[in-house]
């Protein structure tokens, strides 16, 4: 593996948690491969790898571009690395207003019943 593939899945399983990462490896096939290293390689080696901006700024710009575009899994996964990245539930709730006025209403009220499910989800484990 390449060094940017090993700093990418340093960094996605700091933001995801071992256990996701694992479960996700687990699932990988020989089909899916290509396309997991290159996630890992540059949304995680190279984006979220990046000094710029600490975790919970990348953690709340994703929430929001994910809410705006109907990426639900998505969305949900990366409420639940709120955890890890310091973002919080106040941080989720201005993102999903900001996607409200930009993005519309529709998206942002889908996306606020499922950051409200993951994050009652999220309540019960811990």
């Amino acid at each position: 593996m390449t060094d940017r593939w090993e700093q990418g899945m340093a960094t996605r399983r700091r933001v995801l948690g071992n256990a996701h990462v694992d479960a996700a490896e687990a699932r990988r096939t020989a089909f899916d491969t290509p396309f997991q290293e290159l996630i890992t390689e540059a949304a995680w080696g190279h984006l979220w790898s990046r000094p710029d901006w600490p975790f919970r700024e990348r953690s709340i710009v994703t929430i929001a571009i994910l809410a705006a575009l109907g990426q639900d899994e998505e969305l949900a996964m990366h409420i639940r690395a709120t955890a890890n990245t310091g973002a919080t539930e106040a941080d989720i709730r201005e993102a999903l207003l900001h996607v409200a006025i930009y993005a519309g209403v529709p998206a942002a009220n889908r996306a606020i019943r499922i950051a409200k499910e993951t994050l009652d989800g999220m309540q019960e484990v811990s």
